[in-house]
């Protein structure tokens, strides 16, 4: 019971309804899932997982209607409070914010930092496809980086239509995420605010594997550095995610640095025998010592959460 699963969703029955109310039946191509505390519970039992740090997935609250997104936010972050405060050791999440209305969601960030003790805050990698670390986030991230917080990036739907007959979830997911770590350092994010802890969901997309070629547009667009800017891609966090398999974690394990790489599972979205298959392709990784998987499993994550020691 010792690993810290950093990539958990929850899904509470006031927040499901209200998707399903706006014809929202499965975001990301997956249909919502069934969810709650004790199902959560179990399933963490059955794969050695001591907690989880739950967090909104995809669409999160904003319907284009701020008012809604932004009460919406409050109750998701008062039902995660609720849940830490009845089983600190069972569960911690991230707060969400009600992004792209900016004034909303620095209020909502800071509310759950300051007074609900979130570990965190969730932001999706876009919003009406306006990528995280666009300059007009810059008063949210400044105040989560005076804060030292952790910043989970999740990814969402791209702004383009699916391909059909693949749901978005098996790739665009990823490339979204892809864009979204770019575009931070593009615009010079993890310099700028040096305290902010932020992890890339599901390995990181393709950055591991693309990171070189991204290094080289980013230093022509840039006129920075080859060194600098990859060690700016090197120095996100990064969850294992539906990332546990024989192909992905190498070019993982050789690209991140080594206490930055973080145990996920994406239950309940990923469902039970998706997070048996994967988290057994990781436990048989031969790559990974009994050091290295006890780093990933656990004591990567206490660097980030510390009150989980």
């Amino acid at each position: 019971m010792s690993r810290i699963d950093v990539h958990q969703h929850l899904l509470p029955p006031a927040y499901t309804r209200w998707l399903r109310s706006r014809g929202i039946h499965a975001p990301g191509g997956r249909e919502l899932p069934q969810w709650s505390p004790e199902h959560a519970i179990a399933v963490m039992d059955a794969h050695a997982i001591g907690t989880g740090v739950l967090s909104l997935s995809t669409p999160g609250t904003w319907l284009r209607d701020g008012a809604e997104a932004a009460a919406m936010a409050r109750q998701i972050n008062e039902i995660g409070a609720e849940l830490v405060k009845d089983r600190p050791d069972r569960f911690g999440y991230f707060a969400t914010v009600p992004l792209p209305d900016l004034d909303a969601a620095v209020h909502a960030a800071t509310h759950a930092l300051d007074e609900l003790a979130a570990d965190g805050v969730v932001l999706l990698a876009n919003t009406d496809g306006v990528y995280l670390g666009h300059p007009d986030h810059d008063p949210l991230l400044a105040e989560l980086d005076r804060r030292s917080a952790v910043v989970f990036v999740h990814p969402s739907d791209l702004p383009a239509p699916p391909v059909p007959g693949l749901p978005p979830f098996a790739a665009d997911f990823l490339l979204d995420t892809t864009r979204a770590a770019t575009n931070l350092v593009l615009h010079g994010v993890p310099r700028r605010f040096p305290n902010l802890k932020i992890i890339l969901s599901h390995a990181g997309g393709f950055l591991p594997y693309a990171a070189h070629r991204i290094t080289a547009a980013l230093v022509a667009e840039t006129g920075r550095g080859y060194e600098d800017i990859l060690e700016d891609l090197r120095g996100f966090w990064f969850d294992t995610a539906l990332s546990g398999s024989p192909s992905a974690l190498p070019s993982l394990l050789a690209f991140a640095h080594p206490d930055r790489v973080l145990f996920g599972t994406d239950w309940p979205f990923a469902p039970e025998p998706t997070v048996a298959h994967f988290t057994g392709e990781y436990d048989r990784y031969p790559g990974l010592d009994a050091a290295g998987h006890r780093a990933v499993d656990r004591n990567n994550a206490l660097a980030l959460f510390p009150r989980l020691s």
